[in-house]
């Protein structure tokens, strides 16, 4: 089998590939992606569903996974959407968080960890504008029915923008100087973003990935109408008070592609987005 590395590229290009884009007024390229992400889950040890829904009269799909733990008591979510906003490729956002998702599901089929608890991996469609922050979203959709059914969640993981470093002095940015202080001014981390009143899972996450990354790994914690800390899908599952957290390279405070159409492969680090799925995998089979 490839390694890491290069199964990362293949789903990045495979997703950055499709067109139109993959926004939600191209449904056969919406469709496209579910069938290309299913059938990857389909080739490993698990159960693999879709989770369809309607919005303004139109029919979209999430694409769950399930490895079944030695318990059910309780359930780990792992997820990313797949959808773009507008017409770009969206390689950092989110194919990069996708194939972030897939290598995670090979790495559970692969090593066949002990977990004392399932872990379900979630695709989601329709984070973008112009239904973000509505409960359209289907991680809203994802979250609401686990809470319907009566789920336990144990934690949440977002996989949102992996992929875009830089080694250059003052590449990192910052919503304020306050936060300027405390952070490296060079963009080659990443950061596992949660809300305040969440610090202890939030820094427990950070504190696994380093045990299993060669890649720096910061935490931060805000009020969840700050700037980055709610900007993805982990931001429905606050609302059942579950710790959801998300791990992301900063996204327009380093990445200048975000949401334009210069988002494309040959901008992402593949070495360091391994090293990001590495890290997450071993903070989630010891959460």
């Amino acid at each position: 089998m490839k390694n890491s590395k290069e199964r990362l590229y293949r789903d990045v290009e495979r997703l950055t590939g499709i067109e139109p884009a993959r926004n939600y007024q191209n449904l056969e390229a919406l469709e496209e992606a579910v069938r290309y992400i299913k059938g990857e889950l389909e080739q490993l040890d698990c159960e693999v569903w879709e989770q369809p829904f309607k919005v303004d009269g139109r029919t979209y799909k999430n694409v769950v996974a399930l490895f079944k733990g030695s318990s059910s008591a309780e359930r780990l979510v792992v997820g990313a959407h797949y959808d773009v906003c507008g017409n770009q490729p969206g390689a950092d956002d989110n194919a990069s968080g996708v194939a972030g998702l897939l290598e995670t599901a090979r790495l559970l089929h692969l090593h066949k960890p002990p977990l004392p608890y399932d872990v379900e991996l979630v695709a989601y469609c329709l984070e973008e504008p112009p239904f973000f922050a509505s409960e359209d979203m289907g991680s809203a959709v994802h979250a609401r029915k686990l809470h319907e059914q009566k789920v336990k969640v144990r934690a949440m993981i977002c996989y949102e923008m992996i992929g875009y470093f830089s080694e250059e002095p003052n590449s990192q940015k910052f919503p304020d100087p306050e936060l300027a202080k405390h952070y490296p001014h060079t963009g080659n981390f990443i950061v596992v973003v949660g809300k305040t009143g969440q610090e202890a899972y939030t820094q427990q996450v950070r504190d696994l990935m380093r045990q299993y990354t060669t890649i720096d790994v910061q935490s931060v914690n805000l009020p969840a109408g700050f700037g980055l800390v709610g900007l993805s899908d982990h931001r429905n599952y606050w609302k059942y008070d579950i710790n959801a957290i998300m791990i992301n390279d900063s996204s327009f405070l380093r990445n200048p592609h975000y949401h334009q159409t210069s988002d494309t492969i040959d901008t992402l680090d593949f070495d360091k987005m391994a090293a990001v799925v590495a890290g997450v995998y071993g903070a989630l089979i010891r959460l």
